[in-house]
């Protein structure tokens, strides 16, 4: 809403008076058509003031006519039209000399940084390297070399197959191409072994191709050979092989999580207040004076870069708080109302994790002074096997 007044204070807004029997059917017609009205104000059932962004006006007054309204202008306010009232002054003409000049010195600058095309890299620390090799808001554009912070990056990071940097305007765009992390591909010809992808215990072992190295029963470690890639005939001799077959083991995962003996739980009671302030670079303004109306509350805000055109950002920020009211209460958790909150905690973690089927599952309960200790174990049987190419 901030925003929208002060778009409207650059190209000019009026406030308008309202007179009819229908003055609600104006409302809701030129909230369907997009004409924002602000500062809203009835001294009669029949009469309305408000503000209104001089380029809507016209179209304002045909939904007026249509719906038996009369219109009229109170005043003109906004910068075209102090503009207007000032052009005849020499203090018009250097205030436009300065703007002119600002805009210029602005243009030289990156005010803002747009990262695209990543979703596993995270855009935090694509902005630290580029900090680090000298592309950041504020920054003269003619001290950023794209090429060698392009080089480095794409040196620095696997995780980064190519990177594109543009300046445009006093936006810089960053285009990103993340490397893809492909499994080695084994061909059915090659020399392979299969090992063990997990520390287990093997359930069932039997192999297609290949000699056996362990047996039901036993305990392996990640990375250990359970299906040897060759084959061994009395007068054959040693022959290697493209190892095959099936390897299903008893795999223990286990999560382990706190509960105090009291806690305090948070619910948002639905209600919320906004708050805004303008960020000039490094330099806030706050555009409140009081503190939140709420005693307790969680606060969110979102953030919004002015720009005159497109790619032409200024080094200005409007934020918004958003206060959402908050009530706390003490929760006590006896013995077992913590073994099952904590078990409840544990099993929507590990089952994430388990890709196979549960076995058998353990909840122990360790009491002290101030909070419970529970583990959840599960005993999950699952395929653990996979091929490695035996190296020569």
């Amino acid at each position: 809403m901030l925003f929208k007044i002060l778009i409207n204070f650059l190209f000019g807004y009026l406030n308008i008076e309202l007179e009819g029997y229908y003055i609600e059917r104006f409302i809701n017609t030129c909230i369907s058509k997009n004409i924002f009205l602000w500062g809203i104000k009835r001294t009669k059932s029949t009469i309305l003031f408000a503000n209104i962004g001089a380029g809507d006006f016209k179209q304002a007054a045909k939904i007026a006519k249509k719906h038996g309204c009369r219109i009229k202008i109170k005043s003109k306010s906004g910068l075209p039209f102090i503009v207007k009232k000032y052009k005849k002054r020499k203090i018009f003409f250097i205030l436009l000399f300065l703007v002119i000049i600002g805009i210029y010195t602005l243009s030289k600058f990156v005010w803002n940084i747009e990262i695209t095309g990543n979703t596993k890299v995270d855009s935090n620390e694509i902005l630290s390297a580029l900090e680090e090799d000298g592309l950041k808001v504020g920054v003269l554009k003619s001290k950023v070399n794209t090429d060698e912070i392009i080089n480095k990056i794409r040196y620095q990071r696997e995780d980064i197959a190519w990177i594109g940097i543009e300046l445009d305007g006093t936006n810089a765009i960053v285009k990103v191409v993340e490397a893809d992390s492909k499994p080695e591909i084994i061909d059915e010809n090659d020399y392979c072994n299969i090992i063990a992808t997990k520390d287990a215990v093997i359930e069932k072992i039997s192999a297609q191709n290949g000699t056996l190295m362990v047996k039901e029963g036993d305990t392996v470690k990640k990375g250990d050979v359970l299906i040897a890639g060759w084959m061994e005939g009395k007068y054959t001799g040693k022959n290697y092989v493209n190892a095959n077959g099936e390897v299903k083991a008893k795999v223990t995962y286990s999560q382990s999580e706190k509960i105090e003996k009291k806690e305090i739980k948070r619910e948002q009671t639905g209600k919320n207040e906004n708050k805004y302030a303008i960020k000039f670079n490094n330099f806030k303004i706050n555009l409140y004076k009081t503190l939140s109306k709420y005693e307790i509350y969680d606060t969110m805000y979102t953030n919004k870069k002015i720009k005159l055109f497109s790619n032409f950002y200024l080094p200005i920020e409007v934020i918004k708080y958003t206060n959402y009211e908050v009530t706390e209460t003490e929760i006590s958790y006896g013995k077992e109302e913590a073994k099952l909150e904590g078990q409840k905690r544990a099993e929507e973690k590990l089952n994430e994790l388990i890709e196979g089927e549960i076995s058998k599952k353990d909840v122990n309960i360790t009491e002290y002074e101030t909070y419970y200790d529970v583990k959840v174990t599960y005993e999950v049987i699952e395929q653990i096997g996979t091929k490695e190419k035996i190296g020569f």
